[in-house]
């Protein structure tokens, strides 16, 4: 079995894995990465989000073997010198999860829109997180955390 080096989360780790599994699979089960959640498996509802180069993506959908040397960040990894990520502190001021199963995609989505672009409108948010499925009604306060991070 072929043996892969990630850059996950600022330390380089070696896993071996057939090259078509996909990158969700390796962050939960060998790297033991719960952020990135399965949700459906074929990249429709958002929850295995993780920025690859600053950029989010949907982790189930990535083979191992097409990562490369892209610098992987994972929720456990948006943090620096122990402390929370901007966004993850605005989403628990503003408390913008419920459930929490799908807030890991919104917050790696928001911070991959952020990096992009520091200062988006309200439309450009939707559109950032329309990939994501919530079914927990707490939109209006995701937008008003990612709002605060803007200001």
């Amino acid at each position: 079995m072929p043996k892969y080096k990630l850059h996950v989360n600022d330390a380089v780790k070696e896993v071996e894995s057939e090259s078509d599994t996909p990158l969700l699979y390796i962050l939960r089960n060998n790297l033991e990465l719960n952020g990135p959640k399965f949700g459906c498996g074929i990249a429709q509802c958002g929850a295995c989000m993780v920025l690859l180069d600053g950029r989010s993506v949907m982790s189930c959908s990535i083979s191992v073997s097409s990562v490369g040397e892209s610098k992987i960040t994972t929720l456990e990894g948006l943090q620096e010198n122990n402390e929370l990520h901007p966004v993850q502190k605005a989403f628990i001021n503003e408390q913008a999860a419920q459930c929490g199963y799908c807030v890991n995609g919104i917050i790696m989505s928001a911070v991959g829109l952020l990096n992009q672009n520091p200062s988006p409108d309200e439309s450009e948010i939707r559109s950032a997180l329309q990939p994501n499925l919530c079914r927990c009604s707490a939109h209006t306060r995701m937008l008003k955390a990612i709002k605060r991070v803007i200001k």
